[in-house]
């Protein structure tokens, strides 16, 4: 299926690339002189990635921006991060320190927990939660951000809830944590 990229360079810079590419696809300056001239890609044209990228700018747009889209992700987060707290779950960075986009929080160290079983459980009910392989220690990740809004974060959060008693999870911080 033919994508597309995005390629940000200075223009003298891509006019003197002639002849480095390796690959006839991935000629940049080849495509670049080609679409200057015929307004066409060289090849078959990712129609469907650019009208997706279409819809997706004009709701972007629509909803407000930048703006909004920060705001619904925050509130989406503050409802993660707040749900999760009241189930026990710390959150692996201080809250000065969160960004809106994507959360990482302990494991509970409970010996009832696993990570590949907490995983297709909340799966089934209709959530994905990511593994948290970025540190030594025992983590999980969880997206605030696509279309998704804090209802949806709380009912994840119910998800997540439902399994760990259905899986016996009752311890869900260590010691040293505060």
């Amino acid at each position: 299926m033919p994508g597309a990229g995005f390629v940000i360079a200075r223009r003298l810079a891509l006019e003197r690339s002639g002849g480095n590419s390796a690959s006839l696809a991935m000629d940049l300056l080849d495509q670049w002189q080609y679409m200057q001239k015929t307004g066409q890609w060289r090849f078959t044209p990712p129609t469907h990635v650019i009208a997706a990228l279409r819809a997706a700018i004009d709701q972007y747009h629509a909803q407000g921006g930048q703006p909004a889209r920060l705001m619904r992700y925050a509130q989406n987060c503050d409802a993660l991060v707040s749900g999760m707290r009241a189930l026990g779950i710390k959150t692996f960075l201080p809250d000065a320190l969160q960004a809106p986009i994507i959360v990482t929080f302990h494991a509970p160290p409970d010996p009832a927990y696993s990570f590949g079983e907490f995983y297709r459980r909340v799966r089934e009910r209709g959530f994905i939660l990511y593994p948290g392989k970025l540190t030594a220690v025992d983590t999980f990740r969880v997206g605030c951000i696509g279309a998704i809004d804090s209802d949806s974060l709380r009912r994840a959060v119910a998800a997540v809830a439902e399994v760990l008693r259905a899986m016996g999870v009752r311890r869900f911080a260590h010691e040293c944590q505060q």
